[in-house]
């Protein structure tokens, strides 16, 4: 019989996780090896299951074009650039910033391999020993970065972006001269349920805070609003500030391409005294290895089949997204999600059904984002769908006719 391995002294497990652990080694949705990938199809042993867990959300990572411009690029720069920005950057670097500011608008834009690691090292450089405000939702990898600050000799606070006297009061008890930094998500990574900016950057204009904005789950899918939109997505792909009308006074965003660009990359979108500083003073920058090649070739290609046929990907991403959304809402499942993004979260009607559930879904050839406590609350414990581009007609009726069966055998959340 295999026993665990007896945990070293001084360490203690925090029970909280006890459900998130349990899950890990009993269940085939958590911790899955996966030994084939076609497309939205995949195979785990001999198991093949559609890919609704995927945040690929324009269908990039399958994109022949955009596979192809790989060879070419690391016969020219080799697999892997491995000095630091600091020391020398390959002229893909200045190419997809100076792009990227042009499609996001922005002053300038500054790139470096995760938005994980952006938060962890940029929180804490903007943050100095002021006052830092959390909103209570946003991404762990934010709340992290706002921690790294704290740790650092800023004072941390939480508040609710939906209550935002709640924030008003917070900011207003800043004595003067005191920094403060706002932080929280553009598309949230659960609810895909987008902030009311404009009040939110109205506020912290009016007592000059800084916002710093999450939009990994935005950007790619959300853009420009206008006449010729082709859908409520917007057009371009250009994010969360220009979906909603806003300008870059004030705030520093933050977008990866390793959702909808499927490539390891992200950014900050800024000004440029603050992306000179941050040369200097932000370790991703000073001591990290780069992306690797074949990153740095996709997000360029990415780039261009953006630009070429975005529009019209994206278009067909809002028309599956509502299939689900609608036959959902023709269920009369609760889901948090009111945006019509493609991020679709289904909270149970018991907690303690999320093993049973995520075997079903399994069983029956579904892979979801399994979401159990505490990576949310318990009140909030299910399952999440991701739509993508590459999503087929006929996935999206595999996955609407499980959810009908899916309801007639568990007690689900219902819409009051």
């Amino acid at each position: 019989m295999n026993l665990p391995a007896p945990e070293p002294p001084g360490v203690r497990r925090d029970p909280r996780w006890g459900d998130l652990e349990r899950l890990r080694r009993t269940n085939p949705m958590s911790d899955a090896v996966l030994d084939e990938v076609r497309g939205r199809h995949i195979r785990s042993g001999d198991h093949w299951l559609i890919d609704f867990a995927s945040c690929n959300y324009l269908g990039f990572d399958w994109d022949p074009e955009i596979m192809d411009a790989i060879g070419p690029a690391v016969k020219q720069w080799g697999t892997h650039p491995s000095w630091s920005r600091l020391l020398g950057s390959p002229r893909l670097y200045p190419d997809i910033e100076e792009r990227l500011a042009r499609l996001l608008g922005a002053p300038d834009t500054l790139v470096l391999p995760t938005a994980t690691l952006i938060h962890a090292s940029v929180i804490p450089v903007l943050a100095g020993r002021g006052q830092v405000f959390v909103e209570a939702t946003a991404h762990r990898t934010v709340y992290d970065g706002c921690v790294a600050a704290r740790g650092q000799g800023a004072t941390l606070h939480r508040f609710h972006g939906e209550r935002p006297g709640e924030l008003e009061a917070l900011l207003r008890s800043v004595p003067p001269g005191v920094s403060r930094l706002v932080c929280l998500d553009g598309v949230n990574s659960m609810s895909g349920n987008l902030p009311d900016l404009p009040l939110l950057a109205r506020l912290c204009r009016s007592f000059d805070a800084t916002l710093y904005i999450d939009d990994t789950h935005g950007f790619g899918v959300i853009g420009e609003r206008g006449a010729t939109e082709p859908c409520p997505y917007g057009s371009r792909g250009n994010g969360v500030v220009r979906h909603l009308g806003e300008s870059y006074d004030g705030i520093v965003l933050v977008g990866g391409f390793s959702k909808a660009y499927s490539s390891l990359l992200a950014f900050l979108a800024l000004p440029t005294w603050l992306k000179d500083h941050l040369k200097t003073s932000a370790a991703p920058y000073l001591y990290s290895g780069p992306s690797p090649t074949a990153s740095l070739a996709t997000v360029r290609a990415g780039l261009d089949v953006n630009e070429r046929r975005g529009d019209s990907i994206r278009a067909d991403l809002h028309a599956k997204t509502k299939r689900v959304l609608d036959h959902v809402r023709h269920l009369g499942l609760e889901t948090l999600n009111r945006d019509e993004l493609p991020i679709v979260e289904i909270p149970l009607g018991r907690a303690q059904d999320v093993d049973a559930v995520a075997r079903f879904l399994w069983d029956s050839g579904i892979y979801v984002t399994v979401a159990a406590y505490p990576l949310v609350p318990r009140d909030r414990v299910g399952f999440r769908v991701q739509l993508t581009a590459l999503n087929s007609d006929e996935d999206i009726d595999r996955l609407n006719a499980t959810l009908t069966r899916l309801k007639e055998r568990f007690p689900m959340r219902t819409r009051d």
